[in-house]
């Protein structure tokens, strides 16, 4: 990997998925754009999947990225809720996956972590921590734009190699570490 590239990062979500992209060249990094998709109006969840694969198919053809870094889903007490997120997540490694992206998946603590040096921050206090990073004035709508952006600056600070994150360059090697999510 040479000291140019692009990072796509994913906050995936069932009612707003935010995403940010980043352009590294050396030691700095530049933000290129964030936003979000806003899925409330969508009653049926697998037309909020079908656009979720789209968005995300559409920011690598718009985008060209070298890397997609996703936001695992936490673990809480609602199933139904983490059932669906896991799908959300799914549908947008899916989509990079398909464009042949490696992959790389950090859980909610690290990129909290990694952005603040507190993986118990807020939200408001990993966009502030953002703004200074990509030197931004560009205040986001939604917080869960911050979300993914963060993703993509948390595999920034990882550097190439990842400790923690969990890399896949395609489906064969996603499904030879994820047995129990073949159907």
């Amino acid at each position: 990997m040479g000291s140019e590239r692009i990072i796509l990062g994913i906050d995936p979500g069932t009612t707003i998925m935010g995403y940010g992209l980043i352009h590294q060249e050396g030691k700095k990094i530049k933000l290129i754009t964030m936003g979000v998709l806003k899925l409330s109006k969508y009653n049926d969840h697998a037309l909020k999947l079908k656009k979720i694969f789209e968005r995300t198919l559409g920011l690598i053809e718009e985008y060209h990225p070298d890397e997609l870094s996703i936001e695992a889903p936490f673990y809480g007490k609602n199933v139904q809720s983490m059932l669906k997120l896991g799908r959300a997540q799914g549908v947008a490694m899916a989509a990079g996956l398909y464009k042949e992206l490696p992959i790389f998946e950090y859980s909610p603590k690290k990129i909290k972590q990694s952005i603040t040096g507190n993986g118990n921050a807020s939200k408001e206090q990993v966009a502030a921590m953002l703004a200074n990073l990509v030197q931004s004035d560009k205040a986001p709508e939604f917080l869960d734009a911050t979300d993914g952006l963060a993703a993509a600056v948390c595999h920034y600070f990882q550097g190439n190699h990842t400790q923690s994150g969990k890399s896949y360059s395609g489906w064969k090697n996603f499904l030879k570490d994820n047995p129990d999510r073949v159907g």
